[in-house]
């Protein structure tokens, strides 16, 4: 799936909330779609990526940003706000969310 293929829940949940962050970050969740079969992998992939960062935030820090590093406190905080939008929207019906009619 591509990007474009979120509900627009979904893609401010992720995308724009991590390009809001870092733009270096938001590349991460932008290629993870493209292994994605819907949504609903999509976001359960975006929740195991960050568990994954989390797991060795100094690696994921080295290997994500390329310029403009952000403070290691400042990422470990936007990752557990990250996970609580991505619950969030995976609480909504899936009929209940909106999407772009391309």
């Amino acid at each position: 799936m591509d990007t474009d293929d979120l509900s627009i829940e979904a893609y401010n949940a992720v995308i724009l909330k991590s390009e809001y962050f870092h733009h270096d970050l938001t590349l991460q969740f932008g290629v993870l779609s493209s292994s994605c079969k819907n949504e609903t992998e999509y976001l359960e992939n975006s929740l195991l990526l960050i568990s994954g960062f989390e797991a060795d935030v100094d690696y994921a820090m080295d290997t994500i940003f390329f310029d403009n590093i952000p403070p290691r406190k400042d990422f470990i905080s936007f990752l557990y706000e990250l996970k609580v939008e991505i619950k969030k929207v995976q609480k909504i019906p899936f009929n209940k969310r909106t999407f772009e009619e391309w």
